[in-house]
């Protein structure tokens, strides 16, 4: 059985996106990428939202992205890819595919195939939504030192409470910090 871990970034004072959506405050660097690198090497399968797999469709493939970083754009690009949304027509990002309704059964069928694990690179929304069915088996927070003062909180609109157990840390020279929690059961 493959795990599905979810990856998301958050400021120190909890969100993920600034007022008006900015997102130019992560910070990025040689070490971020050598990790970014080593995480995708474990990846056989992304998991989207709508909204984060608009944006990632966007970016990844244009040339800004090969020329910037050739090796995760190569990366992404190539993945297998799943987006989960009642709204999309198409999936047209290279390795996608679209999926309408029944996202519990199609997650859980996704997780009994063999091969490497699966992964939600952003998608609060979706994450937590996959939290609360019981289906995320690691979250992984990468808290960056930067106070935005507002903006969208990482799990507002979480239905219930739910408890983590910190499996491990990892501090990056540039002060971000890596948690890695499982949900209790």
């Amino acid at each position: 059985m493959r795990k599905l871990f979810s990856f998301l970034v958050t400021s120190a004072d909890g969100y993920y996106a600034g007022p008006q959506d900015e997102f130019d405050w992560p910070n990025v660097d040689e070490e971020f990428n050598d990790f970014s690198v080593s995480q995708l090497n474990d990846v056989g399968t992304l998991l989207f939202g709508r909204i984060t797999y608009e944006f990632m469709a966007g970016y990844w493939p244009s040339e800004a992205a090969r020329t910037w970083d050739p090796i995760i754009a190569e990366m992404m690009n190539s993945v297998q890819k799943v987006v989960f949304s009642n709204t999309l027509t198409t999936a047209d990002w290279e390795n996608s595919t679209l999926v309408k309704d029944n996202v519990a059964a199609e997650v859980s069928r996704l997780k009994e195939m063999p091969g490497k694990d699966l992964a939600i690179f952003g998608s609060p929304t979706f994450t937590r939504s996959l939290l609360e069915l019981g289906l995320l088996d690691e979250l992984r927070i990468m808290v960056h030192p930067v106070l935005l003062g507002d903006g969208k909180s990482l799990f507002s609109g979480a239905k219930d409470r739910v408890q983590l157990e910190l499996l491990r840390s990892m501090t990056f020279g540039s002060g971000n910090v890596l948690l890695y929690y499982r949900p209790k059961r």
